[in-house]
This record gives C-alpha cells, sequence and structure tokens, in this order.
C-alpha cells in the first residue's frame, strides 16, 4: 500500500494563506487557517470555502450503470433525474456500511459517484467487485478539486461568478455549466455544514483560477477560507453523520438513523437481512445530544444511565460554537433514543448530565 501523503491541487495556495497543513485521509489538508472558532462562525453567518479535493469521485456509465449502483446502493438510485443528487450508503455482506456516498444523476447512462477520501481504494475495490453485470467505471479523483462554498451569503457570492440561475437550483439538485469563465463545471446544491450554499466540482487545472474568483466576488461579504476543524464542529451541530466515528463496517443504516436512505423497493446487498432488522428492531440507536453541564464530550467517552449504568459510547463530540455547550453523537440502548432522554458523559471519571436531542442539534 502506497503511505505517502498526496497532494491536493491547491496545496500551495493553503500555505500560502496560512493554513495548518495535516495528514488526513492520506492528503496534505488544511485544518484550520485562524481559528475553528472563527472559521464555524464565519459559514454560519457569511460565507466560506473549503477546499475538500481529497473526496473520490467515479463515473459510472454505459447501460448497465443504474443496475450496478441499484445494486450496491441502498437508496432507490431508479428514483432520481437528470440533474438530481441522491444520499446513499453502500452496505456490506455483514450489516455494516462500506461507506456513504453521494450519487449524481448526469444522464441516462451516467452517474457520478462523491466518496469519502479514506475509502476511496476500498470503495473502488467494492464496487467493481460487484460489477457482474459489465457497467463501465472510471476513477476520476486525481482529476478533480471540489470546493464547498457555504453560507447564508454563498449564493449572492457565487452569482456574480456564473451565469447559471442559482436560485433555480434547488437543495440536492446540480447543474453543469460555465463557472468562473470555465466550462463544465458542476454546480450542486449540497453541503455539510447546514449552512446553505454549493459545493463546485472543477477540473484541477481550472482549481486555482475558480477559488481565486470565488475569493474575489465574495470580499464584501468577508469570504474566508475554512479548514478541517470547522468542517467537523458544523457537521455535528446538524448530526450529519462522518465516516468511521458515527458509521463504519460494524454499524448498519438503521441503527445509524440512516433508515430513510434504505430502500427495500429493490434488492441490495444484504438488503434480506436489513429488512429483518428492520421488522425484528435494533438494539442500538445513533442519537444527538447535549450537554446540561460544563464539559466537552469526545469519541469513545461512556455514555451511562442514571444510576451510572453504561449504556453507550460517544461517537463523535465538540464544544458547540452556536450554542457554547457540549454537544455530541453517540450509540446508546434503543430504550434510551428517545429526544428529552436524561443521559450522562463519563468524562475524567465524572459522570456530566446531558439530554438526546432530536436532530439537528442546532435549531435554525
Amino acid at each position: 500500500m502506497d503511505n505517502t501523503i498526496k497532494k491536493i491541487a491547491l496545496n500551495d495556495k493553503h500555505i500560502e494563506l496560512g493554513g495548518k497543513m495535516v495528514p488526513f485521509a492520506g492528503y496534505n489538508m488544511p485544518v484550520r487557517y485562524s481559528s475553528d472558532k472563527e472559521e464555524h462562525n464565519t459559514v454560519r453567518n457569511g460565507v466560506g470555502v473549503f477546499d475538500v479535493s481529497h473526496m473520490g469521485e467515479f463515473m459510472v456509465t454505459g447501460p448497465q450503470a443504474l443496475a450496478l449502483i441499484q445494486k450496491v446502493t441502498s437508496n432507490d438510485a431508479a428514483k432520481l433525474v437528470i440533474g438530481q443528487a441522491q444520499y446513499s450508503c453502500l452496505p456490506n455482506e455483514k450489516g455494516g456500511i462500506v461507506d456513504d456516498l453521494l450519487v449524481y444523476k448526469m444522464d441516462e447512462e451516467k452517474y457520478l459517484l462523491v466518496v469519502n477520501a479514506s475509502n476511496i481504494e476500498k470503495d473502488w475495490d467494492w464496487i467493481n467487485k460487484h460489477n457482474e453485470m459489465g457497467a463501465e467505471l472510471e476513477n476520476i479523483s486525481d482529476e478533480m478539486s471540489l470546493f464547498a462554498v457555504q453560507g447564508p451569503k454563498a449564493v449572492e457570492t457565487l452569482q456574480k461568478v456564473t451565469p447559471v440561475n442559482l436560485d433555480e437550483v434547488k437543495f440536492y439538485h446540480f447543474t453543469v455549466g460555465e463557472f468562473a469563465g470555465k466550462k463544465d463545471v458542476i454546480i450542486s446544491g449540497t453541503g455539510y455544514t447546514g449552512a446553505g450554499g454549493f459545493e463546485i466540482y472543477v477540473k484541477n487545472e481550472d482549481a486555482l483560477d475558480v477559488w481565486n474568483a470565488i475569493f474575489e466576488a465574495g470580499a464584501d461579504a468577508g469570504i474566508k477560507p475554512i479548514g478541517l476543524g470547522a468542517r467537523d464542529t458544523l457537521r455535528m451541530e446538524m448530526g450529519y453523520c462522518l465516516y468511521g466515528n458515527d458509521i463504519n463496517d460494524t454499524t448498519s443504516p438503521l441503527e445509524a438513523g440512516l433508515g430513510w436512505i434504505t430502500k427495500f423497493t429493490k434488492d441490495f446487498i444484504n438488503s434480506e437481512n436489513l429488512q429483518k432488522q428492520k421488522e425484528e428492531g435494533i438494539s442500538k440507536k445513533l442519537v444527538g445530544f447535549k450537554f446540561k453541564d460544563k464539559g466537552i464530550p469526545r469519541a469513545h467517552y461512556p455514555i451511562v444511565n442514571k444510576a451510572g449504568r453504561q449504556i453507550g459510547e460517544v461517537t463523535s463530540g465538540t464544544m458547540s460554537p452556536s450554542m457554547n455547550i457540549g454537544i455530541g453523537l453517540g450509540y446508546v440502548e434503543k430504550e434510551y433514543a428517545k429526544p428529552g432522554t436524561e443521559i450522562a458523559i463519563t468524562v475524567r471519571n465524572k459522570n456530566l448530565a446531558a439530554v438526546v436531542e432530536k436532530l439537528p442539534l442546532l435549531k435554525k
């Protein structure tokens, strides 16, 4: 296995901007430029740009493209229209999740799959292994850059650099058009922050020009580059799963609250066992929680009931910059999963009071 750290197209640009670079999922990535809190608030209140070019992109084409996607993903891709995106996951044969991903319907026989950086090789091998029907697959991960322009001022910023009417690109829809003078740019109404905005897929050779154009357009709105640190706190406030933390090879989509992307109207890998699990009921469930006491929850901290018995474990935790309290996600025994249930998180041998909350944790 190749252990060399890969560089995204704008690696040098991030260093020039003062980004603190760290190895993440095999890539050299900016974790922050100023502070996580400042960058978090920029996205919640204005506009910020994440370079998430480490994500993986696979093109699936040909007459068998849909058949392969239907087999390997849990959601029903047959319902997609051209120009629509779908959140889905790749179930494994043991009841867990290979990865979560986005499926874009580019054309009748052309789909784009966007996968997590840490799983590019694993997903590629998994999908190819199940491609008995002969769909055409191409891994274009190393050719593409991806910028997530997020926040309430994202649309007004981006509208300055594209003739595409962004108001017409609905949530989880996309268009391919001209952007910052470049052709064939994917402009997608998606994001991982809950703050609104778009994700922009460009060829590596166009990445710097597009990045510069976005920053020029957003100067009046106080646009800033945002690192992975703030990306994590933003997604936690929304209760969005992070692969490797909240979902993995051993967590079922039903336990993770992803029943809504698990469609039993078709056959897919392990669908029979997952349907059985749905009928018989799950024993643990992923929940969001807020602290009532002062403290910061972290992954792997025990979750206990009022009597102090361990009932689960934290999978993601942080201090919420928007609410100024400790928040997190974790799996608990099913009977403790109801919103309003009082629980506690063990932090340095102290049980700190918390309450299970309906997601998103940050209420608009």
